[in-house]
């Protein structure tokens, strides 16, 4: 042997060869057709052409590297291999035989991280080529020395299937024969100095082991199953008119068979169970805590490491696809929170993916967060901002997501974010404001917006950025909603107070109304606002048992008739008493208490009454929705407003009492004549109340209040929330 073929056939074994395509497999020769093939352990390798002949090759490295020229012959050739071991004797196909996966037109997308359906490039696909049955993969890598694909069906060993690279866009790609739908398998990388990195995860993969186990699984992505009247109506029930109602859920402690610590309930199940009941309570849609594959159970998914893989926890992403098209025929949307905003440093996710800094920044005051210890993606370069657009569409486009609610905007839009001077690094006009990431988020709206109308997006954005939800062509950032953060911390600040404080806080209430319009705004109550010390909803609420839980019902009803849309985190349904965990069920024997089961019955009539009376939804986005009443009542801690609809008769007047003192005798100023209507009254005994209340309606008389020329005298339950209607 050659020293040339010498050098080449130790970098084979060793596999550091820089063109495995270019030494393994057939090639042209003047002789013929040159065929090699590496087979670590093989003892005899023979090529078994189309036409029947067979040809033994010889061995040139006892690694198990076999060669031989087939004189006559040209590519194409097509042929299979029999190889014989320690194990037997097997046929197998050449991976080396095949040309290349990605056409030209994908390279070149995918050189400009522009590609609207990257995930149909990159990842595993199951494929048939020149009539064989396997598997394609395809990974971006640019600066690693070699990519292979590693799983059972190789041994885990790198050198067999080391991977052809498309210099042009940076991705490696290998197409895989006899690897089915189930199969285990990472990318073994080398980095830029020839050095092992660990076993990666595929970014793109469809599916993947439970944790703690970290393979990526062969599947193939569920083909969507629209649900026709879903579908027909869907962007009429999202839209800024509609009654929108969002029962927030962390799937695998919302119920677990048998105890606290029990197994998770399946995809399936949760369509069983879940569904119906969000069904029963009267929201309209679901929000998903993040169902993006995650390594840790305690990081709640929003440190993902598989952002085109529903978590394995619950099932396959058939399963999953079930769970979407149950909640569909029930006529509930589904909201998924996903996280863009950072990802955790596993070594088998996507840190230093390549040996570099791949999609994080290599600065770690750009590309490192402080307060979870996680790194954040570089949003200016193209092909990491397609990935995540990739993810973004994959999600709408193939499991029928209705919405993505996206984590941790604020800290997206500022470079100082939880920084103290000097860890952070300017923008290019010396600001604070992360450019990238801005001009990401509108194109992110404006991709969602234009591809899958009737969907949304939804903000958590804590700060005063300007124009969230606003249109990106009017300098927004193209949001369809925005998390009305100020109003939950100022509302919950004022509920803990104990009301013989608070006239001294009454702005608390008021405040959010100043802004309550600059915004298209959902109202949360979150998971976030039920952990880490700040205990349960009504665990808030000041005073004895009753006053505890009349409280919680008093500012259900604030929440149901304030402008914008709602959100409630489970549990705060039937005001579950312990801090929310991740390890246990929610407490559903507190159902048995009829306190609790009061609370839930309120929640539901909530819904039922916000979906009834458009006046309630309507205008939940607009000034012309709202006019106080009387905000001034600090004193009594009253509150009185009233909510408009479309209708010049479409009116609704509420009162809040927030002290235990029975009101009696107080003046309301109403718009029209005649009966008005108690529609509810979170007093109600039904609801675990005292009972107190108007007989079910009020006279207006002709005495001049609040601006009106008539008002009602009422009655006003103590803690308590009173929703008044014009009779017809």
């Amino acid at each position: 042997m050659s020293a040339p073929a010498a050098a080449q056939a130790a970098a084979i074994v060793s596999g550091r060869c820089a063109d495995p395509f270019g030494a393994l497999g057939p090639h042209a020769t003047p002789q013929g057709v040159s065929v090699r093939v590496f087979a670590p352990g093989a003892r005899q390798v023979t090529v078994i052409e189309e036409s029947g002949t067979e040809t033994p090759l010889k061995a040139e490295h006892e690694e198990g590297l076999y060669g031989a020229v087939l004189p006559g012959r040209t590519v194409p050739l097509r042929y299979r291999l029999r190889l014989t071991d320690a194990a037997g004797t097997r046929e197998a196909e050449d991976p080396y035989r095949f040309g290349p996966v990605l056409g030209e037109l994908d390279c070149y997308l995918l050189g400009r991280g522009d590609h609207r359906r990257v995930w149909e490039c990159l990842g595993a696909h199951l494929r048939t080529l020149d009539g064989v049955a396997g598997t394609s993969f395809a990974v971006w890598a640019p600066n690693a020395r070699r990519v292979s694909v590693v799983g059972p069906f190789n041994g885990w060993d790198g050198r067999v299937h080391a991977m052809r690279l498309r210099a042009d866009c940076g991705v490696w790609e290998i197409f895989l024969p006899g690897v089915a739908a189930g199969a285990l398998y990472r990318y073994e990388l080398l980095g830029p100095d020839w050095a092992p990195l660990p076993l990666k995860a595929d970014p793109f993969a469809f599916a993947a082991e439970c944790p703690p186990a970290t393979a990526s699984i062969v599947a193939q992505p569920p083909a969507p199953a629209p649900a026709a009247d879903w579908d027909a109506h869907r962007a009429a029930r999202q839209s800024r008119e509609a009654p929108i109602t969002i029962y927030e859920v962390h799937l695998g402690s919302w119920r677990r068979r048998g105890q606290d610590d029990g197994h998770m309930l399946s995809y399936r199940e949760l369509a069983d169970e879940l569904v119906g009941y969000v069904h029963d309570m009267g929201f309209t849609h679901i929000e998903l805590l993040p169902v993006t594959e995650h390594p840790f159970d305690g990081s709640w998914g929003y440190q993902p490491t598989g952002l085109y893989a529903p978590t394995s926890r619950h099932g396959t992403p058939d399963d999953f696809a079930h769970f979407m098209h149950c909640c569909h025929q029930a006529g509930i949307g589904v909201l998924m929170d996903w996280v863009p905003g950072h990802f955790p440093n596993d070594p088998h996710g996507l840190a230093r993916f390549d040996g570099t800094h791949l999609y994080e920044h290599h600065d770690p005051r750009q590309g490192f967060h402080p307060d979870w210890n996680t790194l954040i993606y570089n949003f200016g370069r193209s092909e990491v901002a397609n990935f995540l657009l990739g993810s973004a569409l994959y999600w709408l486009e193939q499991y029928g997501i209705d919405g993505l609610r996206v984590d941790a905007v604020a800290s997206m839009l500022y470079l100082d974010y939880s920084r103290k001077a000097g860890e952070w690094v300017p923008n290019r006009h010396g600001g604070n404001e992360n450019l990238e990431a801005v001009a990401f988020l509108r194109r992110l709206n404006e991709i969602c917006y234009g591809t899958h109308p009737g969907t949304i997006t939804v903000a958590e954005e804590s700060t005063a950025w300007p124009a969230v939800s606003r249109p990106t062509y009017l300098g927004g950032l193209g949001f369809g909603y925005k998390w009305n953060m100020g109003w939950m911390h100022d509302s919950l600040d004022y509920m803990s107070k104990d009301p013989i404080h608070r006239r001294f806080h009454h702005d608390r209430l008021t405040f959010g109304l100043l802004y309550a319009f600059s915004e298209n705004f959902v109202l949360p109550l979150s998971h976030d606002e039920v952990v880490h010390g700040k205990r349960s909803l009504v665990g808030r609420m000041p005073g004895d048992a009753w006053q505890r839980f009349a409280n919680l019902r008093a500012y259900y009803g604030f929440m149901w008739t304030h402008p914008g849309k709602k959100l409630l985190f489970m549990g705060c349904e039937f005001a579950q008493e312990r801090e929310w965990s991740h390890q246990r069920s929610l407490d559903w024997h507190l159902l048995d208490h009829p306190e609790h089961a009061g609370v839930q019955r309120l929640v539901r009539d909530l819904n039922t009454l916000y979906r009834a009376l458009p006046v309630l939804h309507e205008k939940d986005c607009e000034p012309a929705g709202f006019a106080w009443l009387d905000a001034n009542d600090s004193d009594q801690s009253v509150l009185c407003y009233l909510r408009r609809g479309s209708a010049p008769d479409a009116l609704a007047v509420v009162v809040c009492n927030f002290t235990p003192i029975v009101r009696q005798g107080y003046r309301v100023g109403v718009p029209l004549p005649g009966t008005w209507r108690e529609r509810l009254n979170t007093d109600a005994a039904c609801y675990g109340g005292s009972n107190v209340g108007n007989g079910g309606a009020v006279t207006a008389e002709a005495v001049p209040w609040h601006g009106h020329a008539q008002s009602v005298c009422l009655t006003l339950p103590p803690l308590a929330t009173i929703i008044l209607v014009p009779e017809a």
